[in-house]
């Protein structure tokens, strides 16, 4: 079940909930600037795009934190109507100029900054990772920060701001799509790595 409470969406279960960020579809330099394995911007976007509708079934709700694509309104449209879920935009620093009102109506909600519930937890959902944020000391009640922009990735430093992540908080966590596989990551899926990233500090939420 979903519903607003004071602005906020809260929902009763997380099932069939996703998050991603820093998509960049059309945007050929990125390939580069991410080190992102593939040979073309066709092959980029059509993987991408691929994964998402493996994962996110059509009456799924995902969270996309900013920076989904380059190009047209035209191109936006396209790249929104083969992309399965009902879709959230937290803005990112290169969507402005294509937050056209036909865009946006392809989105359930666009904003600056979102804060939701999920099974009872608070969670702020952003383009940038902060520094700090309402709840974040509360322990094993601590609010979550999810964010993308940093383009981090398992497997390299591919951010330029790597080296200033080590002072996130345990229950911040970056769900671009350098950081996922190019897939987007689920809410318990997500409730996982905080649950591991407490543990590392003797904490536990179940």
């Amino acid at each position: 079940m979903i519903y607003k409470e004071k602005n906020k969406l809260k929902f009763t279960s997380g099932e069939n909930i996703f998050f991603t960020s820093d998509t960049h579809l059309g945007h050929a330099n990125i390939i580069k600037y991410s080190n992102r394995p593939f040979e073309s911007v066709e092959e980029h976007d059509e993987t991408i795009i691929k994964n998402w509708n493996e994962k996110v079934g059509p009456n799924d709700i995902i969270f996309h934190l900013g920076d989904f694509a380059f190009g047209s309104e035209k191109k936006w449209k396209e790249y929104l109507d083969r992309l399965n879920g009902k879709k959230y935009l937290v803005i990112g620093n290169h969507d402005w100029r294509n937050l056209t009102p036909g865009v946006c109506q392809r989105f359930e909600e666009v904003s600056q900054q979102m804060n939701i519930n999920i099974e009872g937890i608070h969670i702020w959902l952003n383009h940038f990772p902060f520094l700090c944020f309402s709840g974040a000391w509360k322990g094993l009640s601590a609010s979550w920060q999810l964010f993308g922009h940093v383009h981090t990735s398992p497997y390299a430093d591919t951010g330029l701001d790597h080296q200033r992540l080590v002072n996130l908080f345990t229950t911040q966590f970056d769900v671009g799509t350098d950081n996922n596989n190019f897939t987007p990551i689920s809410f318990n899926e997500v409730k996982e790595k905080i649950n591991v990233q407490m543990m590392s500090l003797g904490m536990h939420r179940n």
